[in-house]
């Protein structure tokens, strides 16, 4: 009796050890709960019961000088998944992808790999983006069927102008694995940002950019929506107001459209200050075609564009625009009489080589006439007076061979042609590049804006003013971050008279002669045409200016560059009027 009672006890006694250490584990674990671990159960059930969604802020504008609108922004939508708390069966994720995606027009693969990804990471994915609110209208029909789905208002980039100004806008896309290196550790960049790709919109992506927000939102365990806990409202980025002369614009792009070949560039400057009121580069593309909205991709549409910027990247001979330089080397070493002549016989013969002009002038071609009528003759004998050094010299002065150092990536610096070049790379110099040289052709080569910038510095006698096409930067508060002050890169000092002379004959190309086609009433247009030569198909058509009201400075300055467009005096002058009559407001 006693050995049951001692075995009785002695089970009872294990039973109340047993009962006291589960007590002291409930009691360890609620004191983890409470006290020590309370922090990290609170995070994880605050996951468990919340989902952040990033909303991107709105882009700043970019506007013309006159406040026209280059860049906006529309309203879109984002449509994010919101997983469940409980693990969904596969075949119901298969048709949940399957319906998402022939709503959207998507790829059913792509979205069920991100309905997985969100299931198992827990966190909220977008399925789409620049769903139109057109779209957005028929999404409730959708979520009739399916929980988790949430649809969130934003923005996307657009152009009101569609190619207007493309070359200098540029255009956004997705960021690429090299910026999300640099910027991805922003909290403004995830994977699926869009970032500028080029022109201003890549230059000044910082500026563009504002700061992201984003919804904090409290859902239940199917996914659903219950509330808003946060908004963090996000700001705007910047404006950027371009020196960009709307009309001005206009009429280039319009002039280059409607040309032989519609090929060519336009670069217009205020010669007073360098500021870029026209930039054209034909082919131009259209940048809304990287920014449509989910229902109006187009991929082929963004095989065919060309992104190379004529006006600062093509490089040309320029022809007889290159005259001007010849005639200003010969007024520089004293060798250019103005009152002597010569017979233009449409050629002349260098060792036993014929050089041919481009017609037969006759008799009495002074400095004035040969402007006039770009004769060839008359600039083969001015160069051999006056020597193929003292004409390179003059071109250099110019800056030719160096770039305008307009803020844009790609410029090339052209090609200086000349005798010490030649020695420079150890080759001989002919008497047949001398004559070559002097009516701007052989291995001389500009780009449209380098010829433009010669055009303002002719026009305000020798100052070399930086190209800038940004105003001023203004941020959201309203307050101006940024502001433009001209750059004077070179002062170009010649003999007095010179720039007069040179003024006088150029008035003289227009109102004659082979510049007739720029002619405008009322404005006093100086200008010369180059039909630059082109071994692989029909020439090349160039004409540059400056104008001004009569009795006033010259305040417009411009360069026309027609590919293939056959000559410069019926392809490229033409334009010129054209936008010349846009800046001064005539019909």
């Amino acid at each position: 009796m006693k050995a049951k009672n001692f075995f009785d006890q002695s089970r009872l006694t294990h039973l109340l050890f047993l009962a006291y250490l589960a007590g002291a584990v409930i009691a360890f674990k609620l004191v983890d709960i409470q006290f020590i671990s309370h922090s990290r159960y609170t995070k994880a059930a605050e996951k468990n019961r919340t989902q952040i969604l990033y909303q991107t802020a709105p882009r700043g504008r970019i506007l013309a000088s006159g406040g026209e609108l280059l860049a906006a922004n529309q309203t879109a939508f984002s449509l994010y998944y919101l997983p469940a708390f409980e693990e969904s069966s596969p075949d119901y994720i298969e048709t949940y992808a399957e319906d998402v995606s022939n709503f959207l027009g998507s790829d059913k693969q792509a979205i069920l790999k991100l309905l997985k990804k969100a299931n198992k990471t827990g966190k909220a994915v977008a399925l789409a983006q620049n769903i139109s609110p057109k779209k957005a209208f028929s999404f409730a029909e959708l979520q009739n069927y399916y929980t988790g789905l949430y649809l969130l208002e934003g923005t996307k980039r657009y152009y009101p102008y569609g190619a207007f100004a493309s070359h200098l806008l540029g255009y956004m896309g997705t960021m690429d694995n090299k910026f999300w290196s640099l910027r991805g550790g922003s909290a403004d960049y995830r994977l699926n940002s869009k970032i500028g790709k080029s022109g201003i919109e890549k230059r000044y992506e910082k500026e563009l950019k504002g700061r992201d927000g984003g919804l904090l939102l409290e859902v239940d365990y199917m996914g659903r929506v219950k509330k808003k806990i946060k908004d963090n409202k996000w700001r705007a980025g910047s404006d950027i107001y371009t020196t960009i002369n709307y009309e001005v614009q206009k009429a280039a792009e319009e002039g280059i459209e409607n040309s032989i070949t519609g090929r060519g560039a336009v670069v217009a400057l205020n010669p007073k200050n360098g500021a870029v009121l026209a930039m054209v580069s034909a082919p131009d593309f259209d940048p809304n075609i990287f920014m449509p909205f989910s229902d109006e991709e187009n991929k082929n549409a963004k095989k065919s564009i060309s992104e190379y910027n004529l006006a600062i990247q093509g490089l040309y001979p320029p022809a007889s625009t290159f005259k001007t330089i010849t005639g200003i080397a010969g007024l520089e070493t004293g060798r250019l009489d103005l009152k002597e002549e010569t017979t233009c016989s449409g050629k002349i013969i260098m060792n036993n080589r014929e050089f041919k002009c481009w017609g037969t002038h006759g008799e009495h071609i002074d400095f004035f006439k040969g402007m006039e009528q770009s004769c060839d003759v008359y600039f083969y004998e001015l160069g051999l007076k006056v020597g193929a050094s003292h004409i390179e010299k003059i071109q250099r002065m110019f800056r030719f061979g160096k770039q305008t150092g307009i803020d844009l990536p790609g410029e090339k610096s052209g090609n200086v042609y000349g005798p010490s070049k030649r020695a420079k790379n150890k080759t001989y110099w002919f008497g047949g590049d001398t004559l070559n040289l002097s009516i701007g052709q052989g291995e001389l080569l500009l780009t449209p804006i380098q010829m433009a910038v010669f055009a303002a510095t002719l026009a305000n006698k020798g100052k070399i003013w930086r190209p800038y096409y940004i105003e001023k930067i203004v941020n959201a508060n309203g307050k101006t971050v940024f502001e433009a002050k001209p750059d004077l890169l070179q002062s170009v000092e010649l003999k007095e008279g010179v720039f007069d002379i040179i003024s006088k004959a150029l008035k003289r190309v227009v109102d004659n002669a082979t510049g007739r086609g720029a002619r405008v009433e009322g404005i006093e247009v100086h200008g010369k045409t180059g039909t630059a030569q082109n071994p692989h198909g029909d020439d090349h058509g160039w004409f540059m200016a400056f104008a001004n009201r009569p009795g006033e400075e010259p305040d417009f300055a411009v360069a026309v560059f027609v590919e293939f467009g056959k000559g410069g005096g019926s392809a490229a002058a033409p334009i010129a009027r054209k936008v010349i009559k846009a800046y001064y407001g005539i019909e």
